[in-house]
């Protein structure tokens, strides 16, 4: 079949790299290489699909539904392999294949289409959070990942390039970093990039999570991304203000993590994500984000 990339993963991949690689070009010969080699039967390609990676839908030799994911080295694909591995299962998707395949992974099979967004907007909050708090665990003694300071550090070198229009949200930002960095509480592998479409529901277990882009920190960072989750529906609603504010006490509260530390990660990342999304020419997600972070 043709391995046609979904145009969310094309249009995903043009804005972290503008100058562009060959990946996208040669995804196709690297599909059927990947799937030739396994013996699999392809069903289809997730659609819409991931911002990161082509998922396609797979049957091994023995009729064991499994899926096939294939990202770019940007994607940091073996950052999740080594993740997926430390978790080996628990609260997260389970990864099949034990040799190192480069972008590839060969992971369980979930229910695509179902995560816990599908839920009421209390019921999901819940069933992600505790999805998330089986996830924090001991990083491996020997890891490699990427820390939280080393990811918000790259992110803060670019924010300090953002216009002058957003200087004063970009300012408190990188104060709360700067602050939050100075004694963090804990070391844990966080998921990295979580939020409830993050969270699928499988067979073996009722929740798992996908698609980390892991590191290693303070599980108030992790949460924060949970925080600002349906952002859409906190902007239109009149009360956004006041419900953001009980779901980071509700939330700090469930999981034990400082209220305060998890309002500052939230400030940060919900900054963060405004300028990249006026980097890259997103001016109506950008506003959103923007003015989300003007409530904390």
């Amino acid at each position: 079949m043709a391995f046609e990339p979904p145009q969310r993963l094309v249009r995903a991949l043009g804005e972290s790299a503008p100058d562009g690689d060959d990946w996208v070009e040669r995804l196709p010969e690297i599909a059927g290489q990947a799937v030739a080699l396994r013996e699999l039967t392809v069903e289809r390609v997730q659609v819409p699909g991931g911002r990161s990676s082509l998922v396609v839908l797979v049957r091994r030799a023995d009729g064991t539904p499994a899926v096939l994911k294939l990202a770019p080295a940007r994607a940091r694909p073996e950052s999740e392999r080594a993740a997926l591995a430390h978790w080996d299962g628990r609260g997260a998707v389970q990864l099949l294949e034990p040799f190192v395949a480069e972008g590839v992974l060969l992971l369980e099979r979930l229910h695509p289409d179902v995560s816990v967004r599908s839920l009421p907007e209390a019921k999901a909050l819940l069933e992600a959070a505790g999805a998330l708090r089986r996830l924090w665990v001991e990083p491996p003694g020997d890891h490699v990942f990427e820390t939280v300071a080393e990811r918000t550090g790259r992110q803060a070198a670019v924010m300090r390039g953002a216009s002058a229009e957003v200087a004063g949200l970009v300012s408190a930002a990188l104060d709360a970093r700067e602050s939050l960095l100075a004694a963090p509480p804990e070391e844990r592998l966080l998921h990295g990039t979580f939020r409830q479409s993050k969270v699928l529901s499988g067979v073996r277990s009722p929740w798992l999570a996908v698609g980390p882009d892991p590191v290693v920190g303070e599980c108030a960072f992790d949460l924060a991304r949970l925080v600002r989750d349906r952002v859409e529906d906190l902007i239109a609603s009149p009360s956004g203000a006041a419900t953001t504010r009980r779901r980071i006490k509700r939330l700090a509260e469930s999981l034990e993590v400082d209220q305060e530390r998890l309002r500052g990660w939230t400030l940060f990342r919900a900054v963060e994500s405004g300028v990249r999304a006026l980097r890259v020419g997103r001016p109506k997600d950008a506003e959103l984000l923007l003015e989300f972070a003007g409530w904390l």
